[in-house]
């Protein structure tokens, strides 16, 4: 072939290789509802420097998204209470990215002054009849609980519970803000959430005399504190790791930061 014709046919390939347009994808990140604001924001401004991506957020609970990430239907997991059965995170990278903590929660008529993890066990336990026998205001504790599958729940199990069952008697909510529209309008109700959704409606009680404040998380001070993970495939695909190392990065850490503590400064 002459070289004049063979030149002619590498430049139409080229030509045409560059009017190939780049596939859009969506990242789909499912899991813990007390991420979910912070992985909005994340979502938000790295779709704005990555316009072909797009980042689905689903605040489906952790052990769900948890579920999600196993089956393929999502590409990252966000769990607020690190899984502990080894089957669960085989073949998975767990990603630290934020400090929070389970905060417990009155209405902020309450005067209960704190709440040790005793006193807490034993008013989940529904042993506890009277807000007064513990400085409180009020008469009988309405228990507020979370629902099956829930991160936060099961950190507050965890670290409260000890095994122990919550009385059926309590009231199980959907996600953080549920509990925290609930307590602030029934002034006998306890609840506990993530320290993300506190706002002025309700009243934080410090556990073992110790508030929930991100210095008392950083510092490891307050007793239900924990840190909160994205999961994912080992090795994860480029593209949700680049959204993992952006997360992880000082900017996207910044961006926690207005919504948690960032597990790096």
């Amino acid at each position: 072939m002459p070289a004049i014709s063979l030149l002619c046919l590498l430049l139409a390939a080229c030509a045409a290789g560059s009017n190939v347009t780049p596939t859009p994808m969506t990242l789909r990140v499912a899991g813990s509802t007390s991420m979910a604001p912070a992985l909005l924001e994340l979502a938000q401004v790295y779709e704005a420097t990555h316009p072909l991506v797009l980042i689905d957020v689903r605040a489906s609970g952790s052990t769900a998204g948890l579920n999600e990430l196993r089956s393929g239907e999502a590409h990252v997991a966000a769990i607020s209470w690190r899984a502990a059965d080894p089957d669960r995170i085989e073949g998975l990278q767990a990603l630290p990215v934020a400090r929070d903590a389970v905060a417990v929660v009155v209405h902020p008529t309450n005067t209960v002054p704190s709440l040790t993890i005793l006193q807490l066990r034993a008013l989940y336990r529904g042993e506890i009849l009277d807000w007064t026998t513990l400085g409180g205001t009020g008469d009988e504790p309405v228990l507020i609980s979370r629902e099956d599958g829930s991160g936060t729940r099961a950190a507050f199990e965890a670290l409260v519970m000890g095994g122990e069952r919550t009385t059926l008697n309590a009231l199980v909510m959907p996600n953080n803000q549920a509990v925290v529209d609930y307590v602030a309008a029934h002034r006998d109700a306890i609840g506990y959430v993530s320290t993300a959704v506190l706002t002025d409606t309700v009243r934080a009680v410090p556990v073992e005399d110790v508030a929930p404040t991100a210095a008392a998380q950083r510092s490891g001070a307050y007793p239900l504190g924990r840190v909160l993970f994205l999961y994912a495939s080992q090795p994860a695909p480029a593209a949700t790791q680049a959204f993992l190392d952006f997360v992880q990065s000082p900017a996207g850490q910044e961006i926690i930061g207005r919504h948690m503590t960032p597990v790096r400064k």
